[in-house]
């Protein structure tokens, strides 16, 4: 099938509610893309409306963590859209087979996803449904942003319900400000993402409840059990970063550009060099160098005898005489000047009887 005389699908490697992704070849151009047809039997009477912002938003942005988008328009009544073909899966895993990442991997994961989610927040967008199966990675393990289909503006003055009541995005990773109905910020993304690490380290969300409202009342009141507590060896920094990310408060969360350089520094490993950058592929850590030893120089032995001085370094530690001690170095001045002049009135008033006699 030829799409718009240009785009020749090949094989559909995606399917929504909105519409279904296939892997295509752009004839003019000779490249392998991914081709998304929005189905024209779309419920959602606003849909089109989204597609078209999935588009538009993603067009804003170019950067190696976003999935780029080459084209749009409309081909036998359906909406299409022409993106970067993703050679590889998404993060979701299944329910019966959850996707387990060692932290080596989800930490690459956070550098690359909050990268490409500073590159959009720099450009006013928020994504609002950051989850497991919009993240894409690559054979090389490049993580991509993906599906800006409900990212809306900083400055658009929409509320955060659709006009069916319903929150947009995902009830697993959906921020507590948003849960209370408030507008999506970049804050609440960063607070998605941090469910989706936690996931991935755990093999399961942050919070689980059987209907959506005690859900959301979860993700309002509830902490986190830490990561540790859930069996996962996890260095302690790492934990605790991942933990600032989960914050109630928006204003207590790292931004995603801290979060990306937080990340690819190395500063989690809570031992060793900090990294440059994050490697795609597995590492294998062999565990921390052992801390040399501090082993203090043989102290020299004291020097006795009238008049010998103490050493530097004896004289450097020795604390400034205090409350007795110091009221004792006071008195011994006034002991020896009084047994000094006993003795010198001995000697005079014997020498004043010799010469009488």
């Amino acid at each position: 099938m030829l799409v718009a005389d240009r785009y020749r699908l090949h094989v559909c490697i995606g399917r929504g509610g909105m519409g279904e992704v296939w892997q295509a070849t752009d004839e003019v151009l000779g490249r392998a893309v991914a081709v998304k047809l929005m189905l024209a039997n779309a419920a959602d009477p606003s849909a089109g409306d989204r597609f078209r912002l999935e588009a538009q938003t993603a067009a804003r942005l170019s950067h190696p963590h976003v999935v780029g988008v080459f084209d749009f328009g409309t081909w036998d009544g359906k909406l299409f859209l022409v993106m970067e073909l993703v050679e590889g899966d998404s993060l979701a895993g299944s329910p019966s087979d959850p996707l387990v990442l060692p932290p080596e991997r989800v930490a690459v994961v956070a550098a690359h996803a909050a990268a490409g989610l500073a590159a959009a927040h720099r450009q006013g967008v928020v994504h609002r449904d950051i989850k497991p199966g919009n993240l894409l990675i690559d054979a090389e393990g490049t993580v991509k942003l993906a599906d800006f289909g409900i990212a809306r503006f900083v400055d658009d003055p929409s509320a955060a319900l659709t006009t069916t009541g319903q929150i947009v995005g995902t009830g697993l990773y959906l921020a507590p400000e948003r849960a209370l109905g408030q507008p999506a910020s970049s804050a609440s993304d960063v607070y998605s993402l941090g469910c989706v690490l936690y996931q991935l380290l755990t093999g399961r969300p942050p919070f689980r409840a059987d209907t959506a409202t005690a859900l959301l009342y979860q993700h309002i009141d509830t902490p986190p059990a830490p990561p540790a507590h859930l069996g996962v060896a996890l260095p302690p920094e790492f934990e605790s970063y991942l933990l600032s990310l989960l914050a109630k408060q928006p204003e207590q969360r790292p931004s995603a550009q801290a979060i990306a350089d937080w990340f690819s520094s190395g500063a989690w490993r809570s031992y060793g060099p900090p990294r440059t950058a994050p490697s795609p592929g597995p590492r294998h850590h062999a565990g921390p160098a052992p801390m040399p030893r501090h082993v203090p120089a043989p102290t020299p032995p004291p020097v006795t005898g009238p008049g010998a001085a103490a050493p530097a370094s004896r004289r450097r530690e020795r604390p400034a005489p205090t409350g007795g001690l110091a009221e004792l170095s006071r008195r011994r001045p006034r002991k020896t000047a009084a047994v000094a002049g006993a003795i010198a009135f001995v000697v005079f008033l014997i020498i004043g009887m010799a010469w009488l006699s």
